[in-house]
């Protein structure tokens, strides 16, 4: 090996020094190298961890909006149905109320065409009566006592009356 220039007590040295440099270096360096990288892929896993539970924790709460969406939408759909009953319950008894009010106006209306109709009538045979009686008087000549008069003309209109029924 010395014809091709390598000494062994060289080789021997270097080799001694490589093995004592690895030993230093995996005493200074390689350790504390191992540790940064150990606690680096540490963090990385606490971070995916962090990560994975706010994943989690965004889809727990995209479920709770989605479910309290939909029963506020649900509450809202049985709030316009209610209102809608409301609505109908209301409009049937103010369409109630109106045909009342239009049945007791009606009611009152015949009463009082009854009413004037019926004075209409007194009127009309105390004048036919007051007419007969001052026809009679020319007719005859003499009054007759007005008492008479208005029983004969009453029992007259009565006549009359029914024959028109009939």
């Amino acid at each position: 090996m010395e014809a091709l220039g390598v000494s062994v007590t060289g080789l021997l040295a270097q080799f001694i020094n490589f093995i004592l440099l690895l030993l230093i270096l995996r005493a200074i360096a390689y350790k504390p190298i191992l540790r940064m990288l150990d606690q680096r892929s540490e963090r990385i896993r606490e971070s995916m961890e962090r990560a994975e539970a706010v994943k989690q924790q965004a889809a727990r709460t995209e479920e709770e909006f989605a479910r309290r969406l939909a029963e506020a939408r649900r509450e809202g759909q049985e709030i316009v149905a209610q209102a809608e009953k409301i609505a109908d319950r209301l409009r049937q008894e103010e369409m109630e109320k109106t045909r009342q009010e239009v049945d007791q106006l009606r009611a009152k209306a015949l009463e009082d065409i009854e009413r004037e109709r019926e004075r209409a009538v007194t009127e009309l045979r105390k004048q036919v009566a007051d007419l007969a009686l001052f026809a009679a008087g020319r007719v005859v000549g003499r009054s007759l006592d007005q008492t008479s008069h208005y029983r004969l003309v009453d029992e007259a209109l009565a006549e009359a009356e029914k024959l028109k029924l009939n």
